[in-house]
């Protein structure tokens, strides 16, 4: 049975500030629960409208299809929706290439850039302590389950930076042409900035160098790409030359 105490601790799971308080958070949808299931996180409770799917979760609770409309975060949620515990990052791995993020705004960007960033083999995403909480509802929804598998650590970038004895570079509309650039990545930080405003000269001066990506046939519009697309563009063509 789904009690009122269970719908009022749902709904204060939107705001950060609750879901680390009482370290939860919401995950939806068949696909995305079965893969956390799947990992290292704890489920705290499965509300089911047909409990037949997750018929071995014993910790779980039949709900009315209506009211699980009411408190899901979807504005088309199927029948599933559970709580799970939040899991303290693991240590970076700093002999690989590590994605470090400044000031994401966007939750739905963050969450394409996690799933994109496991498509590519990333394990490790370094994201500033101001970016968006990748365990918003909307960053777990955008990233299908990656958030289960990438080690995401918030920290204070700056701090970090300055103390890596690894390669750092900027992505930023005037560096080198990542076409250009042929010696490998796969030991480097790779450090993207805010949607809007890019890279901070604070931490720009920290780079060795930096990589863009160039417009083709001299075309002066869009002004620049969204943040997820470089990233993908970036690491696919990073990954290419290390194939």
């Amino acid at each position: 049975m789904v009690t009122k105490k269970d719908i009022k601790f749902i709904n204060s799971l939107k705001h950060k500030k609750f879901r680390h308080l009482n370290s939860s958070f919401i995950v939806e949808g068949i696909k995305s629960i079965t893969e956390f299931l799947d990992s290292d996180y704890e489920l705290i409770k499965l509300f089911s409208v047909n409990c037949s799917l997750f018929n071995k979760i014993k910790n779980q609770v039949k709900i009315d299809k209506s009211l699980l409309r009411k408190i899901s975060f979807l504005i088309n949620p199927d029948d599933h929706l559970a709580i799970f515990k939040l899991s303290d990052p693991k240590p970076i791995d700093n002999n690989n290439l590590i994605i470090a993020l400044e000031s994401i705004r966007d939750p739905g960007n963050l969450g394409t850039i996690i799933r994109t960033c496991e498509w590519f083999g990333i394990k490790d995403i370094i994201c500033s302590m101001d970016s968006v909480d990748c365990y918003s509802p909307k960053v777990i929804q955008s990233a299908m389950g990656s958030v289960s598998r990438v080690n995401i650590t918030y920290l204070d970038l700056d701090t970090y930076l300055k103390s890596a004895k690894t390669i750092k570079i900027g992505t930023s509309l005037n560096g080198k042409s990542i076409y250009q650039h042929h010696k490998s990545l796969n030991n480097a930080i790779l450090v993207f900035g805010n949607e809007a405003n890019g890279i901070s000269s604070e931490l720009f001066k920290l780079m060795d160098f930096n990589l863009s990506i160039p417009r083709f046939q001299n075309n002066n519009f869009p002004e620049s790409l969204n943040l997820a697309s470089s990233l993908g563009i970036i690491l696919g063509e990073i990954k290419r030359k290390s194939v």
